[in-house]
């Protein structure tokens, strides 16, 4: 096997590739000698997971691609996600998984490029993976499977990649954009737009994409943070902080949208699955309604417990079928004290609705510090869902997550990635 030629901070041409290389910690190294810059035909401002897809897909069309990356190396967030393992996909994608102020503009390009694509790259790059739950697909080994497949089919393709390189200015010149970088000045034919949202600026996340498309007349819908923890404060904090660490399946509901997963109680609000995704739809100020005992009609399952078992008390019927922490804090909230029998029916009805649909009201969210994603972007009235090429400037586009089109956890987001970079590359 070939050995991957040695990266550099300022730039790196990737000629052969070594999967094993990418598989132990990365390395950047200085050349000896200055690296040339050429103008590529595609400039793709981004190296995550929308550019590199659509660096490799333009490049195998014999397009000179060239990709920068402001960060000291690519796919970060690919590195990080999953838990380390990139949860890169899933069955079960569908249209109405995702947000957008025009839910169909996803339509064109999760049909022409499914997860069945990206699955069968994944396999013939030998990649093991599992279906973990809801059909979210995970690396068996290590999410840097998933970069080193990304980068093998950019080396293939012939793609330059540049890391560590700042962008200062961009201007559309000559039917085409000229680029003012670290490494000079840059012109290309067609310049991509990849540089993801703002989510987890630890990890070089900025609004520079939201700031280019505002410079070339385009319209951002606002952002806020996506698939991210509630905060709580004054009493529904005191309420629940005596549960941090607790984790049970609830169903959570706001705005008509419900979901069934687990919940996780923090020492500064709610997380957990069924929160990140609720998150997405909620906004300030309103209330969210967690069912302690989803699938279950609870006043219904209380008054048959109370002729079943009269003499135990509510903390252990419900500790039966919950974590008696959990359990044991919604009896204290309430004081439902006594044994079933001393309860009248219309009392127990009362629990039940309550147990099935308690209030609680978030102060705010974690922010963009701990979000998955970012909602809104650029409008999508002003792009072509078939290329992803804005309306108003030809030669630009916009794909992964700077476009306002937002997926549900567990993989969604990543095939929108794959997706709208495919998009793109097949034209750009």
């Amino acid at each position: 096997m070939c050995s991957l030629k040695e990266w550099s901070a300022e730039s790196v041409r990737i000629e052969h590739f070594d999967q094993r290389r990418i598989m132990a910690p990365f390395e950047l190294r200085l050349p000896n000698s200055a690296v040339t810059v050429h103008d590529p035909d595609i400039l793709i401002l981004g190296g995550g997971a929308a550019g590199l897809m659509c660096a490799l897909v333009a490049g195998r069309r014999g397009r000179r691609v060239r990709v920068i990356e402001h960060a000291n190396r690519v796919g970060k967030k690919i590195l990080m996600s999953g838990g380390g393992r990139c949860n890169f996909t899933n069955l079960y994608i569908e249209p109405d998984r995702y947000l957008s102020h025009n839910p169909n503009f996803c339509r064109s390009a999760l049909a022409r490029y499914t997860q069945w694509d990206f699955i069968a790259m994944v396999d013939a790059h030998g990649i093991a993976w599992h279906e973990k739950e809801l059909g979210q697909l995970f690396c068996d080994e290590s999410s840097k499977h998933i970069v080193a497949m990304l980068l093998a089919e950019c080396a293939e393709a012939g793609v330059e990649i540049s890391t560590a390189c700042e962008v200062s200015a961009v201007a559309a010149r000559d039917g085409g954009f000229r680029v003012e970088t670290s490494l000079g000045t840059l012109a290309c034919e067609s310049l991509v737009v990849a540089t993801g949202g703002l989510s987890i600026p630890k990890m070089g996340a900025t609004g520079f994409g939201f700031e280019l498309a505002r410079q070339f007349g385009h319209n951002v819908h606002p952002t806020r943070a996506g698939l991210v923890p509630f905060t709580l404060s004054g009493r529904p904090q005191e309420d629940w902080l005596p549960l941090a660490g607790v984790s049970l399946p609830v169903s959570a509901q706001c705005q008509e949208q419900s979901f069934t997963q687990p919940l996780l109680f923090t020492h500064r609000g709610l997380s957990g699955p069924v929160i990140l995704q609720l998150s997405s739809y909620w906004e300030a100020g309103h209330e969210v309604f967690l069912d302690f005992l989803p699938g279950r009609d609870a006043a219904e399952w209380l008054r048959a417990l109370k002729r079943d078992a009269a003499t135990r008390s509510l903390e252990q019927v419900l500790g039966d079928v919950m974590p008696r922490r959990v359990a044991q804090r919604l009896v204290e909230l309430q004081a439902w004290d006594g044994v079933l029998q001393t309860y009248r029916d219309n009392a127990l009805d009362a629990m039940g609705a309550l147990l099935n649909q308690w209030p609680v009201r978030p102060s705010g969210t974690e922010g963009y510090r701990t979000a998955e994603v970012t909602l809104g972007g650029v409008d999508t009235a002003e792009l072509s869902s078939r290329t992803m090429q804005s309306s108003k400037v030809p030669g630009l586009y916009f794909v992964g997550e700077v476009v306002d089109v937002t997926g549900h956890l567990g993989g969604f987001n990543f095939q929108w990635a794959w997706s709208s970079a495919y998009a793109c590359g097949q034209v750009c």
